[in-house]
C-alpha cells in the first residue's frame, strides 16, 4: 500500500509538471476578462490531475469500478476539449448524460426507478453547481479537500468513529467506496493546491477539473446514500449548493439570462466587490462546509439526524447567506 502511494505521488507530480509544459506550448491559458477574478494569464486545466489520479488508481487497483471510471474519462475528455475550444452546449449535455449513465450502471440498483431519477437530478445539479463555483484561487482545492476528507472518514468509520459512538454505531456499517480511491484523489488535490492555492495561481482547475471532481463527489455521495439509505448526507453539498441556487434565483429576479457569464456568486462578490483576498474567501467556504459536515456526521452517529434537523441546518445556512449578500448588494 505504501509503495502504491509513493508511485501515485511521483506519477501525479510528474504528470502535473508535464501538463504545464504542454499547456504553455499549446497556449492553454486563461487570459483576464471583464468577469474574471484574476488579472494575470494563468494555465487552464490543471484539474486534469484529478481524472489522471483515478485512472492511475484504476490500473493499480485491479481494474475496479470500470463503468464509473469510464464515465469519468468520458466527461473529463469532453470538459478538457471545452477548456481548449468552446463546444456547443448540446454536445456537452449529451456527453454528460452518457457519462452519468455509465456511473449509474455501476452503482445504482436498476430495479428502483426513483433512485435513478433522484440520482440524476442530484448529479446534474451538483456538476453544474460545482462548476459555477470554480472561480477564485483555492476554492476548488480547499472545498474538495473538505469533501474528500469527509467521505474518506465515513468510508473508514468502523475503525475511526466506532470508538466514539460505541452505543449508537451501526453494526452493519461497511466501506461504501473502493479501497484507496479517496486517498489517491486527496493526494491529487494536494498537488493541485501547491500550484493553485497562491495569491497568484500557477494553474486553474478548468472545466476538466471542476466537472470531473463534481462527478467523483456525486459517485461518492450516491454510494453513501445507498449504503446508509439516508438522504440527509446532501448537507455535504450545502454551502456550494445554496450559493449556486440562490444566485440563480437572484438573477431570475433581476430578469437576467442565467446562462450568460456573471460575477454574482457570493464568493465573487466578496473577492471582487469587497476586495477580500481569494484565499480568505476560499478558506471561509471550506471552513463553513467543514463545520456542516462535522455536525452532520456527529448527528448521524448520535441518531439525531432527521428531517426537522435537516431543515433547521439548511435554514440557518440560507439566512446566513441572505444576510451576508444583502450587506454587499442591498438591492438583492
Amino acid at each position: 500500500m505504501i509503495v502504491n502511494y509513493i508511485i501515485y505521488l511521483f506519477v501525479l507530480l510528474v504528470s502535473m509538471l508535464t501538463y504545464f509544459m504542454i499547456a504553455k506550448h499549446f497556449d492553454i491559458v486563461d487570459y483576464p476578462k471583464n468577469r474574471s477574478s484574476h488579472n494575470q494569464p494563468t494555465i487552464r486545466g490543471g484539474g486534469i490531475i484529478f481524472p489522471v489520479a483515478v485512472v492511475l488508481w484504476f490500473m493499480l487497483s485491479g481494474w475496479k469500478e470500470p463503468f464509473a471510471v469510464a464515465g469519468l474519462v468520458l466527461i473529463s475528455m469532453i470538459s478538457f476539449i471545452d477548456d481548449i475550444k468552446s463546444l456547443p452546449g448540446s454536445v456537452r449535455i449529451v456527453v454528460h448524460f452518457l457519462a452519468i449513465a455509465l456511473l449509474f450502471n455501476g452503482i445504482l440498483p436498476s430495479n428502483y426507478w426513483y433512485w435513478i431519477a433522484a440520482a440524476l437530478i442530484l448529479t446534474v445539479g451538483w456538476i453544474n453547481a460545482f462548476n459555477f463555483m470554480d472561480g477564485i484561487n483555492g476554492i476548488t482545492a480547499f472545498y474538495s479537500l473538505v469533501s474528500l476528507g469527509s467521505f474518506g472518514l465515513l468510508n473508514n468509520a468502523k475503525p475511526l468513529l466506532s470508538p466514539f459512538f460505541k452505543n449508537n454505531f451501526p453494526a452493519q456499517w461497511e466501506a461504501f467506496l473502493p479501497t484507496g480511491l479517496v486517498g489517491v484523489l486527496f493526494m491529487s488535490v494536494v498537488i493541485f493546491a501547491i500550484f493553485n492555492v497562491r495569491k497568484r495561481a500557477v494553474t486553474f482547475a478548468g472545466d476538466v477539473g471542476s466537472i470531473s471532481m463534481a462527478f467523483l463527489q456525486s459517485w461518492m455521495m450516491i454510494s453513501l446514500m445507498i449504503a446508509t439509505k439516508q438522504a440527509y448526507w446532501i448537507l455535504f453539498f450545502a454551502v456550494y449548493g445554496i450559493d449556486a441556487l440562490m444566485t440563480i434565483l437572484f438573477r431570475i429576479k433581476r430578469k437576467e439570462n442565467i446562462l450568460k457569464p456573471h460575477r454574482l456568486h457570493l464568493y465573487q462578490l466578496l473577492a471582487n466587490e469587497k476586495r477580500w483576498p481569494h484565499l480568505k474567501v476560499a478558506a471561509l467556504y471550506a471552513l463553513l462546509q467543514l463545520v456542516v459536515n462535522s455536525v452532520t456526521i456527529f448527528l448521524y452517529f448520535s441518531e439525531l439526524l432527521n428531517l426537522p434537523v435537516f431543515i433547521i441546518i439548511n435554514s440557518v445556512l440560507f439566512l446566513l447567506y441572505v444576510r451576508v449578500r444583502s450587506r454587499i448588494i442591498p438591492s438583492t
